[in-house]
């Protein structure tokens, strides 16, 4: 989904970014979740996230008929300190977006991984996620977060190769102490030998002066 709204080369990030007037930033490829950061006033931000929206409606159009087509799914980051903002008192605000636009809206309950911020999951139209995130973005601003906030960041992938470099090369330095440990078993037990050797001539050497 992130390389449909980059596009060929950055061509479609660089149209939403002219034409709705958002700073946008894509996270590192490497991880396997890429976080899309949009900055900006509501209005800016609002439009570049419908242009968004648009595109991966139209990514799911283009699909054959004879594939089932998924609701529009995103998932924002919001510092856990407004999620209660978005939720209400005994869940009425969350209900109340929910009925005005359509979507579905889901608060985790967890925060995300080494940070003190949690997911806000929509799924729906473009149209209704384009609304509900324009309801989110309002609620946010008039609840600012409080305290500091330790961002979400996706942890990068391992690469197998080199991971599996890392188990070859282990093995063969494991391999070359075995190595190293039976060829000091056998020169101790050379050593051992010519000790015996050196002991009985030397008993022989003796034993006819008896």
């Amino acid at each position: 989904e992130v390389g449909s709204i980059i596009g060929k080369r950055g061509d479609h990030i660089k149209l939403i970014r002219d034409q709705s007037g958002a700073k946008i930033n894509i996270s590192d490829g490497s991880c396997p979740e890429r976080i899309v950061t949009i900055t900006g006033s509501i209005g800016t931000i609002n439009k570049a996230f419908g242009m968004i929206c648009a595109k991966l409606q139209q990514d799911l159009q283009a699909l054959p008929n004879s594939i089932p087509k998924p609701p529009i799914t995103m998932r924002l980051i919001v510092p856990a300190t407004q999620c209660g903002c978005i939720i209400g008192k005994g869940g009425t605000k969350i209900k109340e977006i929910r009925e005005a636009t359509g979507a579905s809206i889901q608060v985790a309950s967890e925060m995300l991984p080494s940070s003190t911020e949690r997911a806000v999951t929509i799924s729906g139209s473009a149209d209704s996620i384009v609304d509900c995130m324009r309801n989110i973005c309002q609620i946010l601003l008039e609840a600012p977060p409080k305290g500091n906030t330790l961002p979400y960041r996706p942890k990068p992938t391992f690469n197998p190769t080199l991971l599996a470099s890392s188990a070859a090369a282990a093995a063969a330095s494991l391999l070359q102490q075995r190595q190293q440990q039976q060829q000091q078993q056998q020169q101790q037990q050379q050593q051992h030998q010519q000790q015996q050797q050196q002991q009985q001539s030397y008993a022989t050497l003796i034993n006819p002066l008896d």
